[in-house]
């Protein structure tokens, strides 16, 4: 019987796991599409309003870590131009 509860919650976590993975590579695309949004943005045509929300989501990209940016440029084949 203990075996049994043992191998259930094991699976409970590994299908919950799963789906935390998915979900983690579709924030990647995301987060990807948005940064390669706002690198080829020309801020001098847009609104200001537009201007302040890409400004704030240019703020949290450049927040995150390196290796996570790099997920992100990855998975939508995107890559950081120097």
């Amino acid at each position: 019987m203990q075996t049994n509860i043992n191998q259930n919650e094991i699976n409970m976590l590994r299908a919950e796991l799963e789906l935390l993975m998915r979900e983690r590579q579709s924030l990647l695309k995301v987060t990807g599409a948005a940064a390669g949004l706002i690198a080829e943005m020309d801020s001098h045509d847009l609104p200001v309003s537009t201007i302040e929300a890409a400004d704030l989501l240019a703020t949290i990209i450049n927040g995150l870590n390196e290796e996570t940016l790099q997920d992100a440029l990855s998975a939508v084949n995107a890559e950081i131009i120097e």
